[in-house]
């Protein structure tokens, strides 16, 4: 049961990326280390946190015991508590044949049983569809950055993989409004009675992100949107279709086809369609983001050989050429930003933004002249350098 829980799009990146050069790349240099011996997980979680055993915490063994069986794993689990006043989770890659799941004390004390099932399905969804399989963290951080092409889809297979682990947990806690107030509280970090949760209007959010002006949700952090994980709302939109499809409901439920059709009409609000698209809007939007890379890779200098095959990666081969003239593209970016900000909502100039931290990012480092260029270019926008900090610098392991 839990392969036909799997969202299909997650499935298809995941193995499209699987066969990447550089994803394979990595592996195999992970692979290499770990045959050496472990990596150090279990005696670093040992060092910063608190395993509970289940003499200590009988209730939630009996949770992760539930959900094991319901996600049909077989696995030795090791469970663990850290002092945080922030709700998470974690999953890690197995070690020495055993999966270690870590919570952090607040997570643990102001979810319900429930709502607990739905964080540690979620987490038990990354090991039993092997998302640890996609090095990510290592990809995105390490010292030889992917081109940005690749980035782009390894954002995109990471959402796309969230969907597929929030199935899991709704699997396991089998309760629609407990997942929706569990991803209420994550998102908030409200637990108290002072607020009160409704489902309906959490939702709306969604409903006003497909309006005309496609605003981001009431109160909602506009980062979220282009993080490696789908806006809160969103998931819970996507997990609504699973819950009325078939296979949740033992009769009358929709089919896996029409569920997986909504789940991507609703994620397609986090794709940037720009980069294919025929409207103004469209257009305008990649030629600023194709005089942005080209003023950011110049912005310390010449621009090397390097630079410009990162960029032809994101574009097309001869799109960087000495025909160029990279002063006349630096002259127009105020023109190009106004031409953006006529016809396109704020998410839509997010999306430029974040595309272009992308780039920048995947050039081994971002310097400060192009930093400055992009915030120049976000600063026209109207888009918040808090965001560029946090599209720079987000951490992109699942969780």
């Amino acid at each position: 049961m839990p392969d036909q829980l799997r969202y299909r799009n997650d499935k298809s990146l995941f193995d499209s990326l699987l066969e990447d050069r550089d994803v394979k790349r990595v592996n195999e240099l992970i692979q290499k280390r770990e045959e050496e011996g472990p990596q150090g997980v279990r005696r670093q979680l040992l060092s910063t946190s608190v395993r509970l055993s289940s003499g200590m915490a009988p209730g939630i063994h009996a949770m992760a015991k539930d959900c094991a069986e319901r996600l049909e794993m077989d696995i030795p689990l090791e469970l663990y508590v850290y002092s945080s006043p922030t709700f998470n989770a974690a999953c890690f890659k197995p070690e020495e044949g055993r999966l270690f799941v870590m919570f952090s004390s607040s997570l643990l004390e102001g979810f319900t049983e429930t709502e607990l099932k739905f964080v540690m399905g979620h987490e038990f969804g990354h090991y039993i569809y092997g998302h640890h399989d996609i090095p990510i963290g290592y990809l995105l951080k390490g010292r030889s950055k992917p081109g940005p092409k690749l980035a782009l889809e390894l954002f995109a297979w990471s959402r796309n993989a969230e969907v597929s682990a929030d199935r899991a947990g709704a699997w396991c806690a089998r309760d629609f409004n407990s997942v929706a107030s569990a991803l209420f509280k994550l998102s908030s970090g409200l637990t108290g009675s002072f607020i009160k949760f409704n489902l309906d209007e959490f939702l709306s959010q969604v409903d006003e992100m497909q309006a005309v002006d496609a605003e981001p949700g009431q109160g909602a952090s506009q980062a979220d949107w282009f993080s490696t994980h789908p806006f809160s709302p969103l998931r819970v939109r996507a997990l609504q279709l699973f819950h009325d499809s078939e296979l949740m409901k033992e009769q009358g439920g929709t089919s896996i086809d029409e569920m997986d059709v909504g789940v991507q009409r609703t994620m397609s609000l986090m794709e940037p369609s720009y980069l294919d698209g025929r409207t103004d809007a469209a257009i305008a939007m990649r030629h600023l983001l194709f005089a942005g890379a080209v003023v950011v890779a110049s912005a310390s200098g010449e621009v090397s050989k390097e630079e410009i095959e990162v960029f032809e990666k994101f574009f097309e081969k001869g799109d960087f050429s000495d025909k160029l003239n990279i002063e006349r593209l630096r002259d127009e970016l105020p023109s190009r930003i106004s031409r953006v900000c006529e016809q396109t909502t704020v998410t839509q100039r997010m999306q430029v933004v974040r595309d272009l931290c992308t780039i920048a990012r995947a050039e081994n480092g971002i310097s400060p002249e192009e930093r400055d260029v992009i915030n120049e270019i976000a600063d026209g926008l109207e888009v918040s350098r808090n965001f560029i900090c946090q599209s720079i610098e987000k951490d992109p392991e699942p969780d």
